[in-house]
């Protein structure tokens, strides 16, 4: 059995490729700050112990690529993954996202062989993250509704990630993982609102009016900040705005629809906790 580590093993797609690769008979080391030993970007005294004995890793960054201090944490991280011996690490990246890129190349140029998964904007931030709880009040406000987005499925890319984690044909390559359509937001509210049974107001507005109500709302800085890039920087970027097939050729099937995601989640119940005013 290979000894394989998870940064990020709780977070959207490393528990799912936890799941994955449980499925497949293999029991990886989980890294994140409540297992044991730990691993904490913030704390590189965390690192030495969980990387010892690793052959392979999957890498995700919280909150993202893009941020201030990533690009230094990933070159530290890959520099000690390859003086402690780890043979392979597969990144999750982002499509569209210029620092993402100077991520990627730290890990393309440092000798440790590598897959780069490049994703785009994931269905799950409507069911597990920030798009969640305007979901929930039926009042969704949003700017740049009619940008079209090939939003994946974070199922999609565990099972890609594992993949590729555990097959060397895929080493050296930048993978791609989107959704099988382009697809706005206004075309999801639309797609929740049947599949939930719910009446949801869908309102345009401007990026400084959507950044204005989160400062208010008291959200962190950092995270009002990545909020910010992502709509100013890559939802706008062409890269971003392309179906790719790579999880098909991955995975020999087609990727999922937002709709499909949309049923799935719909019968979990999880849109019909309304929140009460």
């Amino acid at each position: 059995m290979e000894n394989i580590l998870v940064i990020g093993g709780t977070g959207k797609t490393g528990r799912r490729v936890v799941e994955q690769l449980k499925n497949k008979g293999i029991e990886p080391r989980i890294g994140s700050r409540n297992a044991s030993p730990s691993f904490d970007w913030d704390n590189k005294d965390t690192w030495i112990e969980i990387l010892s004995g690793i052959e392979k890793m999957y890498v995700t960054y919280y909150p993202d690529l893009a941020v201030p201090g990533a690009k230094e944490a990933i070159e530290s991280l890959t520099y000690l993954a390859k003086e402690l011996g780890v043979k392979k690490m597969v990144l999750l990246s982002g499509k569209g996202e210029t620092e993402a890129e100077a991520c990627e190349k730290i890990v393309m140029n440092s000798g440790v062989d590598y897959t780069i998964v490049r994703a785009s904007w994931f269905n799950q931030s409507w069911s597990e993250s920030f798009f969640l709880d305007p979901i929930l009040s039926g009042e969704v406000a949003l700017p740049m509704s009619d940008i079209l987005i090939p939003f994946v499925d974070a199922n999609d890319i565990a099972e890609v990630a594992a993949t590729v984690l555990l097959n060397d044909t895929y080493n050296g390559e930048i993978i791609e993982v989107t959704g099988p359509e382009l697809i706005t937001f206004k075309d999801i509210v639309n797609i929740i609102s049947k599949t939930s049974n719910r009446k949801l107001n869908f309102y345009e507005i401007t990026l400084e009016q959507y950044i204005d109500g989160m400062k208010q709302m008291q959200i962190p800085d950092d995270v009002v900040w990545l909020i910010e890039y992502l709509f100013s920087h890559v939802l706008t970027n062409p890269k971003n705005q392309q179906v790719v097939n790579d999880i098909e050729r991955v995975l020999g099937r087609k990727a999922k629809t937002f709709l499909e995601y949309a049923q799935e989640t719909a019968e979990t119940g999880i849109w019909s906790q309304v929140e009460v005013q």
